[in-house]
């Protein structure tokens, strides 16, 4: 009698536990996650738009491109070639076309040139997310670098390389007097170098994003202030101009040569044959998969648009020689050959 009751005891135990298992499997298999993801995401398009095709812009694009066709979307990308008018007219034509774009991603020349084009995209029910390059423009998002801070790496950085110099003099390359990471990147700066009253910033010209102009300024810098230990360049694509000035001049073991730029493997090759010091590279692996990710957000929120306001900054650090590891830099071919494979 009692093995009877024990046999039946069992038996019941294993009917509750595969009629657990079965409600599981059943809660499981109506998961509502990937239908609703499926809904938001499907066929929404979404435009890059940068200031030109470079090292920076080429990564976003290829991000952009895999993941966006990934999850159902369609993408695209508008070239503007470094012309403003350009741009503009870009954005008017893509705000006003049918169907229209569900996210711009616009890569800004400066402060203020698109706000008026960006304001009618928000009316029309657009997100606008501003990558690297902040405006006076309230974005929907804002992923990119601290410019302000990413200045200061590079003060920090050419301090230090200028350790051994008996004189403590710095020559400025920068950008242009209205793009926002030329004017929050010499604020950085500033504040560094009033740590080290030591330190004299004693010229500080603008290239205008043109490595033949930062060549020519590079180097009348050296000729008039032949003392100069350190020179900052707001820009890699513009300081290989910079570092072809300061070779000229056969002062490339006096004067240590900062920049920043997209961490491309041009970076990391500077960096080992000493044209450049010490770079403060973006991590374009990371900010990509941010810029993805709040799109994605944007798309599901059923936020209006221009009523999100996010701010998400890029981990940043100044990279020398010593510093270099196997993944310090990315490969824009195999990139754009992993996302032409998906």
């Amino acid at each position: 009698m009692r093995l009877k009751q024990t046999l039946a005891a069992i038996g019941m135990a294993v009917l509750g536990t595969a009629s657990i298992y079965a409600a599981q499997a059943q809660e499981a298999a109506d998961d509502p996650g990937p239908a609703a993801y499926s809904a938001a995401l499907k066929d929404k398009r979404v435009v890059l738009v940068p200031m030109a095709i470079f090292d920076l812009s080429q990564g976003w694009d290829a991000f952009l491109k895999r993941e966006v066709t990934a999850w159902g979307g369609v993408y695209d990308i508008r070239d503007p070639n470094w012309v403003t008018d350009a741009g503009n007219q870009a954005l008017t034509d893509l705000v006003n076309s049918e169907p229209k774009p569900d996210v711009l991603v616009v890569h800004s020349p400066d402060l203020n040139s698109y706000k008026k084009v960006l304001e009618k995209a928000h009316k029309k029910g657009i997100y606008v997310v501003l990558i690297d390059n902040p405006m006076n423009f309230p974005a929907d998002a804002y992923v990119g670098s601290d410019w302000d801070k990413l200045g200061q790496l590079e003060a920090e950085a050419a301090v230090k390389g200028c350790e051994k110099s008996a004189k403590k003099e710095i020559g400025l390359v920068q950008g242009d007097a209205a793009n926002a990471t030329s004017i929050l990147q010499y604020n950085g700066i500033m504040k560094v170098l009033k740590q080290h009253p030591e330190f004299k910033v004693v010229a500080e010209p603008f290239s205008n994003w043109d490595p033949t102009q930062s060549r020519t300024v590079t180097a009348t810098m050296l000729q008039q202030h032949p003392d100069i230990c350190a020179i900052i360049d707001f820009w890699d694509g513009d300081a290989v101009g910079a570092a072809a000035a300061i070779k000229e001049a056969g002062k490339k073991d006096q004067v240590f040569l900062v920049t920043t730029g997209g961490g491309a493997t041009s970076a990391c090759k500077a960096l080992e044959d000493g044209t450049y010091g010490a770079i403060v590279m973006t991590d374009v692996v990371g900010e990509s998969r941010d810029l993805n990710a709040i799109i994605k957000f944007l798309l599901q929120s059923g936020q209006p648009a221009g009523t999100s306001h996010t701010y998400i900054y890029t981990l940043e650090k100044a990279t020398t020689k010593a510093d270099l590891k196997p993944d310090s830099c990315w490969d824009l071919k195999a990139l754009q050959a992993e996302a032409a494979a998906k």
